[in-house]
């Protein structure tokens, strides 16, 4: 199995570019991530009027006075992701984007990284998803928590009827920040697999859960991708930091997901070599059985 793993740093570079180029530079040097991955919104289109207006329901994690003047301040523009995704290329990693709104596609779009993708609360937006399958020809990554076996079904139709679908990996996820291990829910990327595993690219699992075993055990039931929050300080101000991982754990992680994928595999003999050196010395004199 070939293993990636995403660390998602969403917005938790707090606006500052200085900061995300610091997660770019760790993430590849010292976790040895295979990508990182950002979030774009256009908040005038996301937000209402009121939502915009609105003090963030923890004042505790604003960066603002309402809760439009709080997004602001951790959001980057297209030139900023432009110099994301350059930084990405010098340091070797992927660079990759979560798109929240049409407007915020389009602008990632025009960037063309290897993979865009639609995070659970946008996976029914059909404007994104449309745009996407006529004008992107990337991998389309798009994560299911929240989501209804109805609704999922009708994602991954919307995909077939365009012949896309060779295109997209689904997540199995469950939305919360953090999710009890309770509520991970691992099963589902065994569902997915034997509901979808013919139509779609490959599985992959988004988790917001604490530590990294949960991660390993979704490897095992066969998700090919792993995406976790990334942070470079849990006890920062936001929403995010609490359910991320901090760069020793992403690096544990991405260890431990390669020796995954190294083992899973059967023998490809009945007696491999490395177990001949040792039938040789400890078990032929032990042989009794007649042939």
């Amino acid at each position: 199995m070939n293993i990636k793993i995403i660390a998602e740093t969403g917005c938790n570079h707090k606006g500052s570019m200085e900061i995300a180029k610091e997660m770019i530079n760790v993430a590849s040097i010292f976790c040895k991530a295979d990508c990182v991955k950002f979030q774009k919104r256009n908040l005038r289109e996301l937000l209402s009027e009121e939502e915009y207006n609105s003090p963030h329901p923890n004042v505790n994690n604003s960066y603002g006075k309402t809760y439009g003047e709080h997004r602001e301040v951790l959001e980057l523009d297209l030139d900023q992701h432009r110099q994301l995704k350059k930084w990405c290329d010098e340091m070797n990693i992927m660079y990759s984007c979560s798109v929240w709104d049409l407007t915020s596609t389009k602008e990632i779009v025009s960037l063309q990284p290897k993979l865009i993708k639609i995070p659970s609360a946008c996976n029914l937006n059909k404007d994104i998803l449309e745009y996407l399958c006529e004008y992107y020809e990337g991998e389309i990554h798009v994560s299911f928590g929240m989501t209804s076996q109805e609704e999922e079904k009708k994602i991954i139709d919307f995909f077939k009827e365009r012949k896309r679908n060779t295109d997209l990996v689904i997540y199995s996820c469950t939305s919360g920040y953090p999710v009890p291990f309770e509520d991970v829910c691992l099963l589902e990327i065994r569902r997915l697999l034997r509901d979808y595993s013919q139509d779609v690219k490959s599985i992959g699992f988004s988790g917001h859960h604490l530590g990294i075993a949960v991660d390993v055990a979704a490897i095992t039931l066969g998700a090919c991708w792993v995406e976790r929050h990334f942070t470079l300080d849990r006890t920062w101000k936001g929403t995010d930091h609490a359910a991320s991982l901090e760069p020793e754990g992403i690096r544990r992680l991405v260890r431990n997901a390669k020796a995954v994928s190294l083992a899973l595999t059967n023998k490809r003999s009945e007696i491999l070599d490395i177990e001949n050196v040792q039938r040789k010395k400890l078990k032929e004199g032990q042989i009794k059985w007649e042939k």
